[in-house]
């Protein structure tokens, strides 16, 4: 292994004028792509980043991403992706906690940039090809060779703690996911990929994300997500795959018009992490005529999918995320540890190449979140007689809103600094447009008062505007077992039936 673009390298070798990229009006070739790859790798040596320096990103999608993650790549260094929707202060724990000598930062996201002092903007130009900020240096022809266990990226996500937890991800990790995902989805150079999701997140970056440029395929990037261009691109690239979050896929089903668009092209779309409705599958179907909805199930800590559906079995298997890759393995087991049988709930837990060694500058958590060499998700679910994965719950007091994991604790720091509030629970309940909406369960100092407007204007500036609630309940005590844990699972079921906020 020598860095992420080895293989783009390759391609720019063998067939250089093979597209590689596409963004908005550019068309950028393998040779290019790794043109692009050598002169940034060049500025960031000039900027004195050297092998193992953390190097962050606060953008937004574009081709500049895809160039500066191969590029700290090249060099040796680690990419840390950072959520662009999170507020100033939790960007700065990130790039504080994440060690980050050098952020890259969209000029429309400089006022979030925060905990690293050494900032490098891109204006629009840049973004559509990050040579603009590299001016007058020559390529760098020689970049890093990298072992297996080396970091290529560290990326945080929200856990089960008040503070995001940083994955690490070696290169053995990120061969080994893009081994399956090329098997599970028979990618090849024919692939050409949508990719409309966030390149923050594991989603649109490995699921399958760059995986295609292993194979000489092609990625389509949407900046920001847009259900009527996403249709549009796949007809006019005639695109073959890709990634949606559930909600996205709901809008692009919601479409006005949507039946216009030619799609034939399109031959699949990984969607998941939750219990796929049958009806989106059947609707899935009326629109992608040729293509099959793959239900999926994965994590940040496994650089994403584990298990995908297999092809006719979608509704035979309903409400399954279907089976384990072939270099991963999945157990469940119970609290202590021990393996359960087929068809009987407990934890999911994953083993395998692709599975991280643990989280940054956390010993603690990390051994805590391992069963000898067996990742513990968190989340609860049961495999059936043929392997099936089934999701009963997901990780305790874990939100899923428009796509984004959300912290409960996070967002319960945050209400605690309000001084009318004397105790504070935060759930996710059921909604019809973002899967989940934020609500916050409180009880309030003697005499006070509180508003969902309050809360939420309390939150600005300290979280990201999808982590703050958007239905307040004050309430006279919260639940509470016998060792004074919180009983959120109650609280979920008394909110479950309501439908406006506070």
């Amino acid at each position: 292994m020598t860095s992420l673009c080895s293989s783009v390298a390759w391609w720019a070798r063998s067939e250089p004028n093979r597209i590689a990229l596409i963004y908005k009006d550019q068309r950028v070739s393998y040779a290019a792509l790794q043109n692009r790859v050598e002169v940034v790798a060049a500025m960031l040596v000039e900027r004195g980043i050297k092998p193992g320096n953390v190097v962050a990103l606060l953008m937004k999608n574009s081709a500049a991403f895809v160039e500066l993650a191969l590029a700290i790549s090249y060099v040796g260094a680690v990419s840390l992706p950072i959520n662009y929707r999170l507020a100033r202060e939790e960007v700065a724990y990130i790039a504080e906690h994440g060690t980050a000598r050098l952020m890259f930062v969209d000029e429309e996201l400089r006022g979030n940039a925060g905990g690293c002092e050494a900032l490098v903007t891109l204006n629009a130009s840049a973004q559509s090809d990050s040579r603009e900020l590299a001016r007058g240096l020559a390529p760098l022809k020689n970049g890093h060779a990298s072992g297996p266990q080396d970091l290529f990226r560290l990326m945080y996500t929200s856990g089960t703690t008040d503070r995001p937890k940083g994955v690490t991800h070696s290169y053995e990790n990120y061969a080994w996911k893009c081994f399956d995902h090329i098997a599970a989805l028979g990618l090849s150079a024919d692939d050409r990929l949508l990719v409309v999701g966030p390149l923050y997140h594991v989603g649109a970056f490995d699921l399958p994300g760059l995986a295609v440029l292993q194979v000489g395929g092609m990625v389509a990037i949407q900046r920001d997500f847009d259900a009527q261009g996403a249709l549009a691109m796949i007809e006019a690239e005639k695109l073959t795959g890709g990634w949606m979050a559930p909600v996205m896929l709901d809008r692009v089903l919601a479409l006005p018009g949507r039946e216009r668009f030619d799609l034939s092209s399109f031959r699949w779309l990984v969607g998941g992490g939750e219990r796929t409705p049958e009806q989106r599958i059947r609707e899935f179907k009326t629109l992608f005529r040729e293509a099959r909805y793959v239900d999926a199930y994965g994590l940040t800590e496994t650089c994403s999918g584990d298990t995908m559906m297999e092809a006719g079995r979608e509704l035979e298997k309903i409400g399954s995320t279907g089976r384990a890759l072939a270099n991963v393995e999945i157990e469940i087991r119970n609290e202590e540890g021990r393996v359960l049988p087929s068809g009987q709930e407990g934890e999911i837990c994953v083993r395998g190449p692709k599975v991280s060694a643990g989280y940054w500058r956390d010993e603690q958590k990390t051994r805590a979140s391992f069963h000898g060499d067996w990742f513990r998700t968190g989340d609860i679910g049961y495999l059936d007689a043929e392997g099936f994965l089934f999701l009963t719950d997901r990780k305790k007091d874990m939100i899923l809103s428009g796509g984004e994991n959300i912290a409960s604790s996070e967002v319960e720091r945050v209400l605690y600094q309000l001084p009318q509030v004397a105790e504070a629970a935060v759930v996710g309940v059921a909604d019809e447009r973002w899967g989940e909406r934020v609500v916050a369960v409180v009880v309030l100092r003697d005499g006070e008062s509180l508003s969902v407007e309050d809360v939420r204007s309390h939150c600005e500036g300290r979280l990201a505007g999808f982590k703050a609630p958007k239905q307040l309940v004050v309430v006279e005590t919260l639940p509470r077992n016998p060792s004074g844990k919180v009983l959120k699972r109650a609280i979920r079921d008394r909110l479950a039936g309501e439908r406006n906020a506070t």
